[in-house]
């Protein structure tokens, strides 16, 4: 069996990601209301702090996510007749290898494409990969989702997977843009596997992004560690609390850093000086949450065609497969 090695291509040129974190927190901390995008999360430790999040008992959408693709994986591959597997914000893969297992039973030579803005992290789940699926084509994108959808290599019959439910971190107008590129660059044949966390209860959400274990609050203030880390910022972590909340009007669960007393924030190298007043909030992420009866309304907004649903026996998550009209 031929074992290839991975072709990786990087997209981000030298010195981008500071450069962008350096735009986040400008137009953020300036802004109204006062914002931190999610994906400043992510350092080493913020990546640990996530996992654990996704193994407490208030965090379901991993669990009921990987539930539905263990379930579903062999009809999602047949009914989107793929040979390719384009995963967005792929990390290590780990969702996705039962995916990863039924292209393997039905090809010889099946495509993955991991796209991910960390090249070091996507290298090496590449070199893991082809060593563990011997015949598998790894052709990984280093980008910026806002960027570089348009560089996803064509041909094949794709599946294009966007799990986790990470959609639910782009507001409406936010998504709309993203998924409109998406589909742009789709072709006859190719489907979306898209991850979405569904309405429930409130307490149960709140409950999700608020464990009694307080893991998900080192996690929200892992991104003034960052920013006191990357940017050499003036700041106490300590000086905040983690709320979360949910919005009824938009239907989002909310993060927050909320100032426990006076607090300021400030990095001398962008002359960046904010004082918060006790009790001022920064917002750290959004989190939308869908209604299955409504999925379809919104996807076909954004051209795109459903043509199934799957949920958890709970109902608590929903995975949809759609494909362009």
């Amino acid at each position: 069996m031929i074992i290839e090695d991975p072709i990786v291509h990087d997209y981000l040129p030298e010195g981008y990601l500071r450069e962008r974190l350096v735009a986040d927190v400008v137009e953020g901390l300036k802004g109204e209301p006062r914002t931190l995008p999610p994906k400043w999360f992510y350092d080493e430790r913020g990546s640990q702090l996530f996992d654990q999040i996704t193994e407490l008992p208030e965090y379901y959408p991993t669990r009921a996510e990987r539930s539905i693709l263990t379930a579903r994986a062999a009809e999602i591959v047949d009914r989107s007749g793929a040979d390719t597997l384009v995963e967005l914000g792929s990390g290590s893969a780990d969702k996705t290898r039962v995916l990863l297992d039924e292209l393997m039973d039905r090809h010889e030579r099946p495509t993955y494409v991991p796209f991910d803005v960390s090249p070091e992290y996507l290298r090496m789940s590449a070199i893991d990969l082809v060593k563990e699926y011997p015949g598998l084509r790894v052709e990984g994108i280093v980008g910026d989702l806002d960027l570089h959808l348009g560089k996803i290599p064509q041909g094949g019959r794709r599946l294009v997977a966007f799990l986790g439910g990470t959609v639910g971190n782009f507001d409406p107008a936010e998504r709309s843009e993203l998924f409109r590129e998406l589909v742009a660059g789709f072709g006859d044949g190719d489907h979306l596997l898209l991850g979405t966390d569904l309405v429930k209860d409130p307490a149960r959400l709140v409950a999700a992004y608020d464990d009694a274990a307080g893991v998900t609050a080192a996690f929200n203030k892992n991104v003034l560690r960052v920013l006191a880390r990357q940017l050499d910022a003036e700041l106490d972590p300590d000086g905040f609390d983690h709320v979360a909340l949910w919005n009824d009007v938009d239907e989002w669960i909310e993060m927050r850093l909320r100032a426990r007393t006076d607090q300021r924030i400030r990095i001398a190298e962008l002359g960046l000086d904010v004082e918060l007043a006790a009790g001022d909030d920064l917002r750290t992420e959004i989190s939308a949450k869908f209604r299955l009866d409504r999925l379809g309304d919104e996807l076909e907004r954004l051209g795109l065609e459903l043509v199934e649903v799957w949920t958890d026996p709970a109902g608590d998550y929903a995975l949809s497969l759609s494909r362009r009209r």
